[in-house]
């Protein structure tokens, strides 16, 4: 299980990106962080857009709401969801 974090300015989760895959899907869990698979390619920022995107939609809250808090240049990233609870976000996640 991915380790899921409940803090002052939302919940955080690390994930590992893959670009340019075939898909957008999460593929599974590598130590205590969610394997995402995204489309785009990891050219100036848009795969950081695409998983902002892909979260969003994911755990249905306003794009504004989830942001990278670190990570922005690496595959492994932490995911910061503002506005919604450690236990929303586990149960979205499985």
């Amino acid at each position: 299980m991915i380790k899921v974090q409940d803090g002052i300015q939302g919940v955080t989760f690390a994930v590992k990106v893959h670009p340019r895959a075939k898909k957008d899907a999460i593929t599974g869990e590598l130590g205590d962080a969610l394997k995402v698979s995204l489309t785009t390619p990891p050219v100036e920022g848009r795969a950081n857009e695409a998983c902002i995107e892909f979260f969003a939609k994911l755990l249905k809250v306003p794009r504004s709401s989830v942001t990278i808090a670190s990570g922005q240049t690496s595959r492994n990233k932490v995911i910061r969801v503002a506005g919604v609870s450690r236990d929303y976000v586990i149960d979205r996640l499985r």
